[in-house]
């Protein structure tokens, strides 16, 4: 049954049968038997269906529920049965919002020097897509925002707080200043993260806080394109410290400390709230508390 209950969460996940058979790896009438059959065997109609995929009936969004519980505990189970034999190994799936992706490699780093047999895929997302994707399974762990926006049902390690800062180059109007206020940073154009960004959502939040009404004239979800457009001398950016001090090395950049008032967000690692976690995961979780700043 594992098999039809894995091809049912590609199915509520990719709403398409098609894309649903192409991520399992199986041809399309392979997956809608595979359907036909778990639904025989729960003796219930699971998918509404019509020329194309129609959604999930009630008892079906119930299965959800219980299949991606019956395939983590599965998964859980091999994983240990595998560590048991082998010791750590295997891969990692890590979720990461684009302004921690600087830390997250720190974390990396630092397991994969403790277990050489782990290796990572590391997906840059949103905060709001590393929760669908950790509740869909195509993630194992995520590291996000931990207090600005509802988390859900998570295991939560906290790494670092994370500051802000205005990254201009030289010429701009602040450039010689040692620190600014929020309501002095709409003083010249700005080049943001894209809305979808809760990085943008925090700075939007703080400027409204500041009496500052002004728009971006350019956004990005890359904070390459971002830091291309400040060099050039027209636009200025807000991003947090650690990463603006990894994209200004080798730059003609200045980083300015934000005050008045002096804002933080705390941002960590996390996994879905289940115990056991697999090995690997419990690992990753103690090797986050370890480079934690307390």
């Amino acid at each position: 049954m594992i098999d039809k209950l894995e091809m049912f969460l590609a199915l509520a996940r990719e709403q398409h049968f098609g894309r649903a058979a192409e991520a399992c790896g199986v041809t399309q009438p392979t997956l809608s038997v595979g359907i036909r059959q778990l639904e025989e065997q729960l003796g219930v109609q699971l998918v509404w269906r019509g020329s194309r995929f129609g959604g999930l009936t009630p008892e079906g969004a119930r299965v959800l529920d219980w299949a991606r519980k019956i395939v983590s505990d599965t998964r859980t189970m091999k994983e240990e049965m595998r560590a048991a034999r082998v010791g750590l190994a295997g891969r990692i799936r890590l979720g990461v919002i684009p302004t921690a992706l600087t830390v997250a490699s720190q974390l990396t780093m630092a397991f994969a020097k403790r277990h050489p047999n782990v290796s990572f895929t590391i997906y840059s997302r949103t905060s709001i897509e590393i929760l669908k994707m950790l509740e869909n399974l195509e993630i194992d762990a995520g590291v996000t925002y931990l207090d600005n926006e509802p988390l859900g049902r998570v295991t939560s390690v906290p790494m670092y707080r994370e500051r802000y800062t205005l990254v201009c180059a030289p010429g701009h109007i602040l450039f010689e200043r040692l620190d600014v206020g929020w309501a002095e940073v709409g003083v010249s154009p700005l080049c943001l993260l894209t809305p979808d960004m809760q990085n943008r959502r925090i700075i939007d939040e703080n400027l409204a806080a500041a009496g500052v009404r002004v728009g971006p004239t350019v956004e990005s979800n890359s904070t390459v394109v971002i830091l291309a457009h400040v060099v050039s001398g027209r636009w200025a950016t807000i991003l947090p410290t650690k990463l603006a001090e990894f994209h200004v090395r080798g730059k003609k950049l200045r980083i300015i400390p934000i005050r008045e008032p002096a804002v933080d967000h705390s941002v960590g690692l996390i996994a879905p709230h289940r115990e056991p976690h697999t090995p690997v995961l419990a690992a990753l979780l103690d090797e986050a508390q370890a480079i934690s700043e307390g």
